[in-house]
């Protein structure tokens, strides 16, 4: 007998509830719907998938290009838009076709996640655009919010995409625009010192992040606290 056929079957799944109010969510569920209605029948999630790893890779090597050409921002601002073409839409197509693998879904889309939010962020450190530093601050915000969002989707039951209307399409606009802003203006001075465009946004961005952290943690807390509060010892 293999290891394999010892290996016990897994648990009943439930996949979670997902909870997505960004300003241009119902907008977006509609555009995805259509697409996949309407992609080619040998196209599937998966190519989707990888797709989205490809650009966000590439994004990164972008931001890294523009530290010796500006067209870097340019290339990286069409991989976001490619980026966020087949991360949002594998999982609408799979629903659109009923073919939903959602414990392999969920697993696999936010381990190449992780890996994308690597790649961003290390081109950015790189890009001359934003200091290592604050590109590492990034980056290290975002990995806390979404380790706490994994585990509240483990304990609750629920997948929060969005926080304050703001969710991951959002998010990527903002980047666009601030490649915009920075090729044209990559320093000001917001307190009347010389300060990088991105290190500004940069630093906003991560305090954002901490303070939606705190948020959540203290919620999920309070949440959980109600469903399993404190019982005294019987003697």
């Amino acid at each position: 007998m293999t290891a394999l056929s010892r290996t016990p079957a897994p648990e009943p799944y439930r996949d979670p509830a997902r909870h997505l109010d960004g300003v241009l969510s119902t907008l977006e569920r509609r555009t995805l719907v259509w697409l996949a209605e309407r992609m080619p029948r040998w196209v599937h999630s998966d190519h989707l998938t990888a797709l989205a790893l490809a650009a966000m890779f590439g994004a990164g090597l972008s931001y890294w290009w523009a530290a010796s050409n500006p067209l870097g921002l340019a290339a990286a601002t069409v991989l976001l838009a490619v980026n966020w073409f087949g991360d949002s839409l594998d999982g609408t197509l799979a629903r659109v076709r009923r073919c939903q693998r959602p414990r392999y879904g969920f697993y696999v889309d936010h381990v190449i996640d992780a890996f994308g939010a690597a790649f961003l962020f290390g081109g950015l450190g790189l890009s001359g655009y934003m200091s290592p530093w604050i590109a590492a601050a990034l980056l290290i915000a975002y990995f806390m919010l979404t380790i706490e969002v994994y585990l509240a989707t483990h304990v609750l039951g629920t997948f929060r995409m969005s926080y304050f209307k703001m969710g991951p399409t959002e998010l990527r606009i903002l980047l666009a625009l601030g490649n915009v802003a920075a090729a044209f203006r990559p320093v000001v001075q917001p307190f009347g010192e010389p300060m990088l465009l991105f290190d500004a946004g940069g630093a906003i961005g991560a305090i954002g992040l901490l303070l939606t952290l705190l948020y959540s943690a203290a919620r999920h807390t309070r949440i959980l606290y109600r469903l399993e509060p404190l019982v005294s010892p019987r003697p």
